[in-house]
């Protein structure tokens, strides 16, 4: 996929002043953590491996397992970049929980027969779709506070 503006943004993020950083960043943290928190919660609990596997990352996050799934916040790549995730080694599968899985035949030790497939049980999108206008507000909050401490200082 080809982002349009990569490098401009980038750019222009390094332009921002150290003290707005900080307030952008508190916001950032305090969203993903609220985000965390929420998809832990909404996370089906068998052996506690998935909810244990939910987190944040700040900066650029490469998964060691193609079957993590992420939400950035950013271009990627800069201290003004978290990405929360779910799924790791132990919990592969929660791309499958969240989206579930179509009927299926097995192969391998049990060849031949069928899988009646799994609903979905989605616990990372609805956590997200309950922050996100949070998360922005905060950071619009974040951004007009730093703007105020600029003009007075």
């Amino acid at each position: 996929m080809k982002i349009e503006g990569r490098d401009r943004l980038r750019r222009r993020i390094a332009e921002i002043p150290i003290e707005t950083r900080k307030e952008i960043r508190k916001a950032l943290d305090s969203g993903s953590e609220e985000m965390v928190g929420l998809a832990r919660g909404f996370v089906p609990k068998k052996s506690g491996a998935l909810a244990r596997s939910i987190g944040k990352s700040w900066g650029s996050y490469r998964a060691a397992n193609a079957n993590v799934r992420g939400v950035n916040s950013g271009g990627g790549g800069h201290d003004l970049s978290v990405v929360v995730h779910a799924g790791d080694a132990e919990a592969w599968y929660a791309a499958l929980v969240e989206f579930g899985t179509q009927p299926h035949k097995i192969g391998g030790r049990f060849a031949g027969s069928q899988h009646p497939g799994t609903s979905p049980q989605p616990f990372f999108l609805p956590a997200w779709r309950l922050t996100r206008k949070r998360m922005k507000r905060k950071l619009a909050t974040a951004m007009s506070r730093a703007i105020r401490k600029s003009k007075t200082s």
